[in-house]
């Protein structure tokens, strides 16, 4: 239910990147069917293998292979056999930070005509775009199920407490993040066709293992692996410093145990017992850079790798992460094992060495997120302007309880008996509820554009623009007008035939705009004759929004004028 309502909200977003020009431009008239059409995005870009298309006024698929160059993608084209028209150039690929775009822009060749279908949609399905959060969501689960635990059973488990739950949730959130790795893997060539979650091909998961973003997810997977090995037996028992001279040997305590329990002596030859320190030590090691690779390979596979400080954003995330799995896993484990059933005096010992390790992850957690927020939001009225922003505020607001939660939770350490206990465990439970509300809200907002991309996706490039045509008993005239909006820059392309359809070269093109609501007069502009004869090009103003008579009035010999008139609404 909780990510239900989630992906009700602002859905995610299908892109990430934004088209900012194409050759040629969208919605112009060129005299020739180009060899060539250029799409240039706001950040580098990735092809989706048969999802880029253009295609000819007459349905005609007519695009070959194309090719991409950092933000640059190039689509040749062959020469269409009816090559007069309108174009659609329709395309779909996969941003710098792994998300998919997906668009369609057009332009006209001769004079506009009712605009081609693309063979495909560029949407995303329904399916896949509740499975994608949802993914996200398990994989932050899964990894803060690792990371409780294991901070726990490595530093804080009372001695006399069994490890054997606390091992299993070890094990669930190793299989949960490994599920939630492969289900990215499985999903993302239909984020990029936009076919359903069960529509996927071998050759397309094949194209998606050999990608950047599935060689990082394998990666992830490998190092999951990895560490569901070597991390059980490290946490199983409390480790044991062995000394080759029982005058030496060190008095071992269990956190919160009430007398300490002298290890006996071990007569092992201190060869052996090097050598068995040594692999302890590589395993720790080797279990510390494996969960701080496993960690980086989210921001790098997300918005951090695409945002103007990919180094500083990618390190920011990763920190991000471990603190954020840290706390939310710490109280995870406390609310299921710890804080019901362990002797007060133990609790009295461990709670307050918690508290004090929650407190610096939550300190590096709005650190780290802070960072973050500026570097993707770019702006500040993007914090309310956009979906991205609004998403973060939520986010924030429910941080903000949980800090407030966590306060009063500190408060009670030092009271562990009686209601005391009880009160710390019911203001535990409500902070880790509120805290998996958060793990959703950032499931969601990862899928969302960045406030930073605002800017680029207001001066995307569409095919918008106002294409019709009028006739009379002198003639008939096809127009565009593009891109409609107010201002002076807009421009209109003309094109004359006679009734039956042959080029009409007139001696004379005027039009005029009137905006309806107001008793004001047309205001006239030229319109310049081009070659072919039968063209002309001019641009008119739309000083305020509303809507707008349009009038051409053309003199087709010395004795022949006619007016043809039509509205448009400008937003």
């Amino acid at each position: 239910m909780l990510l239900g309502a989630l992906v009700a909200s602002p859905s995610p977003a299908s892109a990430h990147a934004a088209p900012v020009g194409a050759t040629p431009a969208p919605g112009s008239i060129v005299g020739s069917s180009p060899t060539e059409v250029t799409v240039t995005f706001s950040e580098p870009i990735s092809p989706v293998t048969g999802q880029i298309q253009v295609i000819a006024p007459d349905g005609e698929r007519i695009n070959a292979t194309p090719t991409v160059q950092g933000a640059v993608l190039r689509i040749p084209i062959r020469s269409a056999k009816r090559p007069l028209g309108t174009y659609l150039v329709s395309f779909r690929v996969i941003s710098a930070d792994s998300h998919p775009v997906g668009g369609a822009i057009t332009f006209s060749v001769g004079a506009p005509s009712a605009r081609p279908e693309a063979a495909t949609t560029t949407g995303s399905h329904p399916s896949v775009t509740l499975a994608v959060p949802t993914l996200k969501f398990l994989g932050y689960a899964g990894i803060t199920l690792i990371a409780g635990p294991s901070l726990f059973l490595a530093f804080l488990w009372p001695r006399k407490r069994s490890r054997s739950g606390a091992i299993r949730l070890l094990r669930i959130g190793l299989a949960l993040t490994a599920a939630a790795t492969l289900g990215a893997l499985g999903t993302q060539a239909q984020q990029g066709s936009g076919a359903a979650l069960w529509q996927v091909s071998v050759s397309e998961l094949t194209a998606v293992l050999t990608s950047q973003f599935g060689l990082l997810l394998l990666s992830r997977l490998t190092a999951l692996a990895l560490l569901a090995v070597l991390l059980p037996p490290l946490l199983k028992a409390h480790p044991r410093r062995i000394s080759p001279s029982p005058a030496r040997t060190p008095a071992l305590v269990a956190v919160g145990a009430p007398t300490p329990v002298v290890a006996p002596p071990v007569p092992s030859a201190p060869v052996v017992v090097e050598a068995s320190s040594r692999v302890a030590q590589f395993r720790v090691a080797a279990v510390l850079l494996l969960s701080v690779f496993g960690l980086a390979t989210w921001p790098l596979t997300g918005h951090a790798i695409a945002a103007p400080l990919p180094a500083v954003t990618v390190t920011v995330g990763t920190v991000h992460m471990a603190a954020m799995a840290v706390w939310l896993g710490g109280l995870i484990t406390l609310t299921v094992f710890l804080l019901r059933g362990t002797d007060r005096r133990i609790l009295g010992v461990l709670l307050p060495v918690w508290s004090r390790w929650a407190a610096l992850a939550v300190v590096w957690l709005t650190i780290a997120g802070g960072v973050q927020a500026v570097v993707q939001l770019g702006a500040l009225p993007a914090l309310w302007q956009t979906g991205y922003g609004r998403l973060l505020l939520a986010k924030l607001a429910v941080l903000a309880g949980v800090l407030t939660l966590a306060f009063f939770a500190r408060r009670l350490v030092t009271r562990v008996t009686g209601s005391g206990a009880s009160g710390l465990r019911r203001t535990v439970a409500v902070e880790v509820a509120a805290t998996v509300l958060i793990l959703g809200l950032s499931a969601v907002l990862v899928q969302v554009d960045p406030g930073r991309s605002a800017a680029a996706k207001d001066g995307a490039v569409t095919g918008e623009g106002v294409s019709e045509t009028l006739t009379n008993s002198l003639y008939t005239l096809q127009f565009n007008i593009y891109p409609v909006e107010v201002g002076e820059y807009n421009t209109v392309h003309a094109f004359l035939y006679t009734p039956e359809g042959k080029p009409l070269p007139p001696e004379e093109w005027e039009i005029s705009t009137r905006l309806t609501s107001q008793n004001l007069e047309a205001v006239k502009e030229p319109l310049l004759g081009l070659t072919p004869k039968h063209h002309a090009l001019g641009s008119v103003t739309f000083p305020i929004p509303g809507t707008y008579e349009i009038a051409f009035t053309i003199r087709v010999d010395d004795l022949n004028r006619a007016t043809v008139k039509t509205s448009l609404t400008v937003p």
